[in-house]
């Protein structure tokens, strides 16, 4: 296990052993900057004596691989998981928008400044937008801890039209075949939609004198309206299934959403990369990862493997035909979470017309929310408090473990961070 060592100036030295950090710190030369990472900042002037240092990302829309280190040893190793909440909560915005907008209460005209033609050269889906930036702020912050001279990327981009057609058994497009979608020929999605489907009733088959209509499997907020969301019911059928009578046969087909976000972000995320970090950034592919994993470094696939196979790629020390490395003692799990719940009141009004402030105070009883706590032996965070003083706590990864915990058996371990990380 490795401490992690930070000049007095603030920037990164190499890591330290425990033993060594003990002393330091015993002797009043260092104090404690971070839990975890356990790292310690030094009181006295030192000198900057560093090895080489590569950071390798496995960029992902899911879970990211995080490994750093030199040519021998991996000194950081973590995986991080990317907010997928961002669709659901900017729907559920705009639903509290649009019928505030309705109600008999101070109306505000729309305003046309989010539209397609006022936005900004490079503007990308707020959903997109926030795991490219946290791949950058995770980076970043590992670039704080160590003395990291170069960043590597591993980006992937799919063709989407290719891995639809072999799943649906349809030959191999080429060539022009690119520029002709599912929907070729048809004027919007409901008419492909009907057609598709037989102008019939997936449910009961009814196709005669009945009103079709286009059912979403999943709600438009979470699946959208892509073809493969989308399916005929006759109009029994479709009242029958919202009033809870009956159950559909249909299911919907496999998402490509996160394929889709991997191809958007792979040119993003490397050329902010080059902008904002001020250190080399370069990218790598799935096929010289594969290769360093299995016949250098012979590693099962896992997401940190994956990283810490292109720091020892061709792009990275290029060990050759054998690499053999140190492990880190720990795998860090990283989550972000929201930065600020702007939410005024709650949507549920109450008798009288009351509507309930939904802003909690931001301390109670000295904690707040996502402070790390030990309970009863355990390091989880606080996701949930009430006013009397009771929390629900959960590790990181959700797993509940009181969701009344009194705050009289907490005791804090490290403040709230929008990055929460064990």
């Amino acid at each position: 296990m490795s401490v992690f060592v930070l000049a007095k100036d603030g920037r990164p030295l190499m890591p330290c052993s425990p033993a060594k950090a003990k002393h330091l710190l015993k002797k009043g030369l260092a104090k404690v900057r971070r839990r975890t990472p356990f790292t310690i900042q030094m009181l006295v002037v030192t000198k900057h004596c560093t090895q080489e240092v590569i950071l390798g990302v496995d960029a992902g829309s899911k879970t990211v691989g995080l490994s750093c280190g030199t040519a021998a040893k991996e000194l950081f190793a973590g995986e991080m998981i990317p907010r997928n909440d961002v669709v659901e909560k900017l729907s559920a915005r705009r639903e509290f928008r649009r019928a505030r907008r309705n109600r008999k209460t101070r109306y505000r005209q729309p305003r046309f400044n989010n539209r397609v033609k006022s936005k900004h050269k490079g503007w990308l889906a707020p959903s997109v937008e926030v795991k490219i930036q946290e791949h950058i702020t995770v980076i970043r912050r590992i670039c704080r801890l160590l003395p990291v001279s170069k960043v590597i990327i591993e980006g992937a981009e799919f063709d989407l039209q290719l891995i639809k057609a072999v799943a649906e058994g349809k030959p191999v497009p080429q060539g022009e075949d690119y520029q002709k979608g599912e929907m070729l020929g048809y004027y919007n999605v409901r008419q492909y939609v009907l057609w598709r489907d037989g102008y019939k009733c997936r449910n009961c088959g009814a196709h005669k004198d009945v009103k079709l209509r286009t059912h979403h499997l999943e709600s438009r907020k979470i699946g959208g309206d892509a073809p493969n969301n989308l399916v005929t019911l006759c109009g029994r059928c479709h009242d029958l299934f919202h009033k809870g009578t009956i159950q559909l046969k249909a299911r919907r087909g496999s998402s490509y959403r996160d394929a889709a976000f991997m191809g958007i972000m792979r040119k993003a995320l490397i050329s902010r990369l080059r902008v904002e970090l001020n250190i080399p950034a370069y990218e790598t592919r799935g096929y010289i990862t594969k290769h360093t994993r299995e016949y250098q470094m012979h590693l099962t696939k896992s997401h940190v493997n994956n990283a810490l196979a292109i720091c020892h790629g061709p792009h990275g020390f290029n060990d050759g035909e054998k690499a053999v490395v140190e492990r880190a003692a720990h795998v860090y799990l990283i989550k972000p979470v929201r930065h600020n719940n702007r939410q005024l009141h709650r949507a549920t009004i109450l008798k009288g017309g009351i509507r309930k402030a939904n802003q909690s105070p931001k301390y109670v009883k000295g904690f707040r929310l996502f402070d790390k706590v030990r309970y009863n032996g355990h390091d989880c965070f606080i996701w949930g408090r009430r006013t009397s003083g009771y929390f629900a706590v959960k590790t990181i990864d959700g797993k509940v473990i009181h969701n009344s915990a009194s705050f009289k058996k907490l005791n804090l371990v490290e403040r709230a961070s929008n990055y929460l990380i064990a």
